[in-house]
């Protein structure tokens, strides 16, 4: 299976983008696809060997999981790669590579590379990640 790319361009510095990837305070303000879910606890140990865990709900409280993994490379403020947790259906290590890009704008590209899980197809998968992205973009550019 091919790995699946993203990307986002968000209109503030490279600094303040990646103060609020960070953040579980901010994560919790946008880690989730749509309006009727949300984030309600975040953690964020962002060092290599590092764990993170946000908790992604649907507010209506029908549904809920954990997204967790450990950093297996981090670069400030241009890298961050990790390997995610395995969930129920998982049957092989899963990876991230997100790559921040300090436009000459003042704007900042953020990449992400990601192996897919087996569950949900590829294109559900990457509309998925792609709302999230643009959920961070609208959540940054907002303060």
């Amino acid at each position: 299976m091919e790995h699946i790319t993203i990307e986002a361009v968000v209109n503030k510095d490279i600094k303040t983008v990646w103060e609020h990837w960070n953040n579980p305070d901010s994560i919790k303000g946008w880690a989730f696809a749509s309006d009727d879910w949300e984030a309600p606890h975040a953690a964020n140990d962002l060092r290599v060997g590092g764990k993170f865990v946000t908790t992604m709900a649907a507010k209506d409280g029908s549904v809920s999981f954990d997204f967790s993994g450990t950093y297996t490379e981090v670069v400030e403020p241009t890298l961050i790669k990790y390997e995610m947790d395995r969930s129920g259906t998982d049957d092989q290590n899963r990876d991230c590579t997100i790559v921040f890009t300090d436009n000459i704008d003042g704007s900042t590209t953020i990449t992400e590379t990601f192996y897919p899980e087996t569950e949900n197809s590829i294109e559900l998968q990457k509309q998925g990640w792609q709302a999230i992205l643009e959920n961070f973009k609208k959540f940054v550019e907002g303060k």
